[in-house]
């Protein structure tokens, strides 16, 4: 999900992305000097990726070494020979409440193959009886699998709402991947 709320752009004249093909098809980075501002889960097509990436960034310029190393990581990872382990990464969590920057700080902590519940997270944030704001906060991640909303589920095991391309389907098979 793009992180633009009430029609805000996200603009600046450093502001690069690069689309690039994974075993899962095509995968979107978006990034300014600062950090990582935006990922796009592969799709088969790649002009959707790109207007997923792109909606509501202003000018933005192709760079395909850009972050060639999470480029490395991330097309390794979905052709299933390594755990992705992007931690040093810098992240940008533009127009995004306090709340759902602490969701996701604490998302991000969750081990490859590894799952907790909407409710643990919760309570990882010490805010126990906010399960349902904390998977609204997962439905904003703009920063899909670099902060791995994937890996939380419901308490009865059930995946959940994924709002990333292919829905739950894509967060089944994110989870089977990571622990394989």
């Amino acid at each position: 999900m793009p992180p633009v709320r009430d029609g805000q752009a996200i603009s600046g004249k450093t502001m690069k992305y690069t689309i690039f093909s994974t075993a899962w098809g095509y995968f979107g980075l978006a990034a300014d000097k600062k950090g990582l501002i935006r990922t796009c889960l592969p799709h088969k097509d790649r002009k959707t990726v790109e207007k997923c990436l792109l909606a509501g960034l202003e000018n933005p310029q192709f760079n395909k070494n850009l972050l060639r190393p999470l480029q490395k990581q991330i097309i390794a990872y979905f052709a299933g020979k390594s755990t992705l382990r992007p931690q040093s990464s810098a992240l940008r969590l533009l127009n995004l409440t306090p709340f759902a920057r602490k969701v996701l700080a604490a998302c991000r902590k969750i081990p490859a193959g590894k799952t907790v519940s909407y409710s643990q997270l919760a309570g990882m944030i010490g805010k126990p009886r906010a399960s349902r704001a904390v998977g609204s906060a997962l439905a904003r991640n703009p920063i899909p699998l670099i902060i791995p909303c994937h890996r939380v589920i419901h308490s009865d095991g059930s995946l959940g709402n994924f709002s990333a391309f292919g829905g739950t389907s894509t967060k089944s098979k994110l989870i089977k991947l990571e622990k394989s």
